[in-house]
């Protein structure tokens, strides 16, 4: 049986890469549905995310990041957050939200303050300069989302998605 490296082949362990060359441990270890849908799922959200921030900097200049954290705090009550609850929110380290946190309050678009009840702990919120800056962001940042994702399916395959992505298994 001849093998071939075709889209109806692609993860089948039998299956020859280019040239010949076997395909990668991952697509031997995954089913071609499994491997197709998580191939489309990285990418999509590579190529998304990479346009998302380049559209903010031109625009607004700020990083993907910090526009997330800056609306995570947004929606937040007293549009404060714990540094390790905006951690969790905008899906950083602690490390990596102090560093981020720190760039912010250099550009006065958030503060730091003691949290009362935990010696250790700090609040981050939003300043005046941060809640102007997100809202003149955010026209294009919904317009760039709709542009490079939201409108390649209409609305009941948006709810399809939605549900299907919410499903998955919780990573905590």
């Amino acid at each position: 049986m001849e093998q071939r490296a075709d889209a109806e082949n692609v993860g089948r362990p039998e299956a020859a890469g280019v040239a010949g060359v076997p395909e990668p441990v991952l697509a031997s270890l995954l089913d071609p549905a499994e491997l197709r849908a998580w191939r489309a799922f990285l990418t999509r959200h590579a190529r998304v995310a990479r346009r998302l921030e380049a559209n903010l900097i031109a625009r607004s200049n700020l990083q993907l990041a910090e526009y997330d954290a800056l609306f995570e705090l947004a929606l937040a009550e007293g549009q404060r957050l714990r540094m390790s609850e905006l951690a969790d929110r905008a899906l950083l380290s602690r490390a990596g939200i102090s560093r981020l946190v720190d760039r912010l309050i250099a550009d006065g678009l958030v503060s730091r303050t003691k949290c009362p009840s935990d010696a250790r702990g700090y609040f981050a919120a939003l300043t005046a300069d941060g809640i102007a800056r997100l809202e003149a962001a955010t026209p294009g940042y919904v317009a760039a989302a709709r542009r490079f994702f939201l409108e390649a399916f209409t609305l009941p395959e948006l709810g399809t998605l939605a549900e299907l992505l919410e499903r998955s298994q919780p990573l905590d």
